[in-house]
């Protein structure tokens, strides 16, 4: 039996024994351009994602006494610590818009990003105990880590309707946007999170310092303040960052505070796919020797 492998594309004639046997032989050539990302393993192993995805959910609150009622806990305690420091005692303005709702606004979006960068960047070295002994697509890893994050997304969600029920806020055609910045913010943290875990299984420090990356990035985003403080002369810098625009554009749908969706969230996606594409490469490329690193 003859195949185009053995022949036609390899350009050599088959092994004799695999010919005698009446064996296709079959030749292993590297991928290469976008094949070598391996999407369709990924899509292929799609259950494994899911299986994954429902286990971070679960793994910090396992061992909790309230278990997943962290899940609206976090957002709460998050927003009342930010309205007495930034809201009563500094009086950050918050453009004619109750505090809690500010910080509430920004705080969902911005707390999907952080958990998911968080959980996709130790993804590798969490997992190091199944990486090294069965054959996955290792890329299933940080996505299901960032996706997880869809979860604490939701549960900060019905918080964030209940206030605005509580402060008898309208619910807008505009909140039809949410998903799209949702999809760019779930974007920068998988592409993040990619940078970060291919980092982390050759220097085990990064896992430390991500979380002062966070707190940086965080002060650098208008989560707890208005874009409207920010110098005219640093705004175009400032806005490159995806977040910024992510956040502004939760506030315009939800409260009505600033513009529409203009360049900056065209720029921000942008920025992500060429994060996504880059990290993505760059992460197929140590995922040949991670078990080695690991």
């Amino acid at each position: 039996m003859k195949t185009a492998a053995m022949q036609g594309e390899a350009g050599r004639s088959p092994d004799s024994s695999a010919v005698g046997l009446g064996l296709p032989t079959i030749e292993i050539q590297r991928s290469r351009g976008w094949k070598s990302l391996g999407l369709r393993d990924v899509w292929e192993y799609r259950e494994l994602l899911l299986f994954l995805v429902w286990r971070e959910i679960q793994g910090p609150y396992r061992q909790t006494a309230l278990g997943l009622s962290w899940l609206f806990l976090r957002p709460l305690l998050n927003v009342a610590l930010l309205t007495l420091v930034f809201g009563r005692l500094v009086r950050v303005p918050s453009d004619n818009v109750p505090y809690p709702l500010f910080s509430l606004a920004a705080l969902l979006p911005w707390g999907f990003f952080s958990t998911a960068v968080q959980r996709a960047s130790r993804s590798l070295v969490d997992n190091m105990h199944v990486i090294s002994k069965v054959y996955f697509p290792r890329l299933v890893v940080p996505i299901a880590g960032a996706s997880s994050g869809v979860m604490d997304l939701a549960a900060s969600a019905c918080v964030v309707f209940l206030a605005l029920a509580l402060y008898r806020m309208p619910l807008r055609l505009e909140m039809l946007w949410l998903p799209v910045f949702i999809l760019i913010a779930l974007g920068f943290a998988l592409a993040t999170g990619l940078w970060l875990a291919t980092l982390s299984v050759r220097y085990r420090d990064v896992e430390y310092a991500v979380n002062f990356l966070l707190q940086g990035l965080m002060y650098l985003s208008p989560v707890i303040y208005s874009v409207s403080i920010v110098p005219e002369s640093f705004r175009f810098v400032y806005e490159l960052n995806p977040m910024t625009g992510v956040i502004q554009g939760f506030r315009w749908a939800l409260l009505g505070v600033g513009g529409p969706p203009g360049w900056t969230t065209a720029v921000s996606a942008l920025i992500v796919v060429l994060g996504l594409i880059s990290g993505a490469f760059v992460f197929r490329r140590t995922e040949r020797v991670v078990v080695d690193l690991l």
